[in-house]
C-alpha cells in the first residue's frame, strides 16, 4: 500500500494532468465502487490510464472493472488535487450536488485536455488563416495583396538595403520565430513521455516474445492499441506550432514573391549577386535547378541563422526521453 502511494506521488509531481487523472479516477471510483476505461475516456487520454494500470494504481477486479489501490494514500499524495467527493461522502445521496460536482470535474478535465492535446480556437484560427495564405501562392490577387500591404512596411528599408541583404533580414526574423515558437508551444516533456511510453510498450513486447509469453503478448497488442491515442497527442504538439510559424513565414515569402515579380527585378535590375557554390546571378528569377534564385539563397541564409538562435536561446526542437 505504501508502495502505491509512492507511486501516486511520483505521477503527481511528474504533471499536472496525471494529478488530474488520478482525481478522475478515484471520484469515480468513490461513486461507483470500480471504474472502467469507458467511465473516463473523456476526462483522460488513453496514455494517462495506461500509466494508472502499469504503475499499479489502478487493479483489476476480475474483469469487472477496476478499483483504485490504497485510496486513501492517492488522496494523501493529490492533496489538494483531491476530489471534493471523497471527502463529503454524505452528500452523495444528493443527486444535485453530485451531479454539478461530477460535471464540475468533467469541464475541468476537458479544459485540461483542450489545454494539454486540443486546439484553442486562437490556434484553429490561425490555421484557417494558414490556409487562406497559402492560396497566395498560386492566386495574383491574394500574393498581391498581401504582398502590397506588408510593402508598407518593409518597402523603405528594401529601398536602401540591397535586395540579398533584404532576404538575409527577413530570413533571420523567421528563423528567430519559428525558433521562438517552437520553444513556447512544443511541449516537449509531454512528447517525451509519449515517446518514452511507446518506447516501453515495445521493450515488453519484445520481451514477451521472447519468452513465448502468448497471453502477455495478448494483453500488450491491447495496452498498444489503446496507446494509439498517444500518437495522435504527440502529432498535435507537433503540428501546432508549424501552424503559427507559417502564418509568420508564409506572408514573408509572399512579400519577396510580390518583390521579385515587379518590372525592375524581372529586367534583372542592380548588381549581379555570386552566390557560394553557384556563382554568378544576372536576376533573382533566375532559376537553380528546380528553385529560383531568392529560395535558394534565403533557405541558406534561414538555416544558418536558425541554428545560431536556437543555440544562443537554447531551444530545444526534439524530445528527450530519460
Amino acid at each position: 500500500m505504501a508502495r502505491t502511494a509512492e507511486k501516486a506521488e511520483s505521477l503527481a509531481e511528474e504533471s499536472q494532468s496525471m494529478a488530474d487523472a488520478m482525481a478522475r479516477v478515484l471520484r469515480v471510483a468513490d461513486e461507483q465502487g470500480t471504474v472502467e476505461w469507458s467511465d473516463v475516456s473523456d476526462d483522460i487520454t488513453s496514455g494517462e490510464w495506461g500509466r494508472l494500470i502499469e504503475q499499479g494504481i489502478l487493479v483489476d477486479v476480475d474483469g469487472e472493472g477496476f478499483v483504485v489501490d490504497d485510496p486513501e494514500g492517492v488522496r494523501d499524495a493529490l492533496g489538494d488535487d483531491a476530489p471534493a467527493e471523497a471527502d463529503s461522502t454524505d452528500g452523495s445521496d444528493s443527486p444535485g450536488s453530485s451531479g454539478s460536482s461530477a460535471s464540475g470535474s468533467t469541464a475541468s478535465g476537458g479544459s485540461t485536455d483542450d489545454e494539454d492535446e486540443g486546439w484553442s480556437r486562437w490556434d484553429k484560427g490561425a490555421a484557417v488563416a494558414t490556409v487562406a495564405l497559402f492560396l497566395g501562392y498560386s492566386q495574383a490577387p491574394i500574393r498581391n495583396t498581401v504582398g502590397g500591404v506588408i510593402d508598407i512596411a518593409l518597402g523603405p528599408l528594401a529601398s536602401v538595403l540591397p535586395f540579398y541583404i533584404m532576404i538575409l533580414v527577413l530570413a533571420t526574423f523567421t528563423g528567430f520565430s519559428s525558433t521562438v515558437l517552437q520553444g513556447k508551444l512544443m511541449n516537449m516533456e509531454k512528447m517525451g513521455e509519449y515517446q518514452e511510453r511507446m518506447q516501453e510498450i515495445q521493450e515488453r513486447r519484445k520481451e514477451a516474445k521472447e519468452r513465448g509469453d502468448d497471453e502477455a503478448l495478448e494483453e500488450i497488442q491491447e495496452e498498444q492499441m489503446e496507446a494509439m491515442g498517444d500518437q495522435l497527442g504527440m502529432f498535435k504538439e507537433q503540428f501546432r506550432p508549424m501552424v503559427w510559424i507559417m502564418l509568420v513565414n508564409i506572408p514573408v515569402f509572399l512579400w519577396i514573391y510580390f518583390m521579385v515579380q515587379t518590372p525592375e527585378m524581372v529586367a534583372g535590375a542592380g548588381p549581379a549577386m555570386v552566390l557560394p557554390l553557384i556563382g554568378e546571378i544576372a536576376s533573382w528569377n533566375q532559376r537553380i535547378g528546380p528553385m529560383w534564385a531568392w529560395i535558394v539563397w534565403y533557405f541558406v541564409c534561414s538555416m544558418s541563422f536558425t541554428q545560431i538562435v536556437r543555440k544562443a536561446l537554447d531551444v530545444q526542437t526534439t524530445p528527450s526521453t530519460s
